[in-house]
């Protein structure tokens, strides 16, 4: 049985200059987000490989990264890399020693700065 669907009309608009640029943000504001849980995460390294070789895979099988060793790894917040540090091992436990924290715009130029996450 068909049903009859009336549509309304949207109006379109468009940012002028001065909506372009949004308005900064105070601290206030940001804290409401303090308590938003976010996935973090350490990538090592990144490889591709056609779906034979992944169903090849088996213990013992070595997967070849395209990072070396001792190079710094990636610190990702939801999937988004937001710095660069070194894996350490404090009381048998995994860490990362940032050492990069990457720009916002995504480029490689950061600020450096030392902490463990």
């Amino acid at each position: 049985m068909a049903e009859n669907v009336d549509f309304a009309p949207f109006e379109t608009t468009t940012a002028g200059p001065a909506e372009s640029a949004p308005a900064p943000v105070s601290a206030e504001e940001l804290s409401r987000l303090h308590d938003v849980p976010v996935e973090l995460a350490v990538e090592v390294g990144r490889t591709k490989m056609t779906i034979r070789e992944a169903l090849a895979l088996g213990p013992g099988s070595i997967v070849t990264l395209n990072r070396l060793a001792g190079e710094p790894v990636d610190l990702l917040v939801n999937g988004k890399p937001i710095a660069r540090g070194e894996v350490v091992v404090i009381d048998e436990e995994f860490g990362l020693r940032v050492t990069e924290v990457l720009a916002p715009s995504g480029s490689q130029s950061a600020d450096s700065t030392e902490g463990d996450v």
